[in-house]
């Protein structure tokens, strides 16, 4: 797996405390405290935090400091519907435009999930699942799309790792994988753009795994 800066290791270990309920919405994230408690300097805590601020995940109030952004289920519900639908738009635009070698490696990417996946590695596969998407993006030669794909993307990373906790939602994950990869390289611009919004949308069972999921951890919190 690819090494990961400081910064970006801040982030999702910042966006998992938020997620996970170890700081409430409303909470003020003190830089300095931060890096006593995450053993760094602050340069890279005061990094993760403007990439949490423009995730939205945090919001940056003049004055008075860094506070936990509130997001409820049907604000996360609805980004996932738009984020379904401009995965479905990359993957229509790659199944006409990806070069062999972008095909070659999105194959590579999807090994590695595997090996994550052979492992139980589920922080391995949440890495090499982004990968997985962003190469998807980037073989739309779309720049615009894929701007738009990645900041939202980004937004939504600590909820798509949660669901990588729901039991055998790994192994299905790879599953969908390999139906997008396979109507990729058919050149199929329907299948793939099918596949990849089912694989991307929240409804029916992962719906109601995501609400379970997010009232655990808010009563955890009490």
């Amino acid at each position: 797996m690819a090494s990961v800066p400081q910064a970006q290791r801040l982030r999702d270990l910042l966006e998992d405390a938020i997620v996970e309920g170890h700081f409430a919405p409303g909470d003020r994230l003190d830089p300095e405290a931060l890096a006593r408690d995450y053993a760094c300097s602050r340069t890279p805590i005061r990094e993760a935090l403007q990439q949490l601020a423009a995730s939205g995940m945090v919001k940056v109030l003049p004055k008075r400091g860094t506070f936990v952004a509130q997001l409820g289920v049907t604000e996360l519900v609805e980004r996932f519907e738009v984020m379904a639908e401009l995965e479905g738009m990359c993957a229509r635009l790659a199944a006409r435009r990806a070069t062999p070698e972008e095909l070659a490696g999105l194959r590579r990417a999807h090994q590695a999930c595997h090996a994550c996946l052979e492992a139980g590695d589920v922080d391995g596969y949440y890495y090499e699942n982004g990968a997985f998407h962003h190469r998807i993006y980037a073989a739309g030669h779309n720049d615009f799309l894929t701007q738009e794909a990645t900041r939202l993307h980004a937004i939504l990373k600590p909820y798509r790792r949660l669901q990588l906790h729901v039991r055998q939602r790994m192994q299905s994950s790879y599953a969908e994988h390999q139906a997008i990869i396979a109507a990729l390289e058919a050149g199929d611009a329907a299948r793939a753009e099918q596949a990849i919004r089912d694989h991307v949308q929240i409804q029916g069972e992962r719906f109601n795994d995501l609400v379970a999921s997010m009232q655990r951890l808010q009563a955890m919190r009490r």
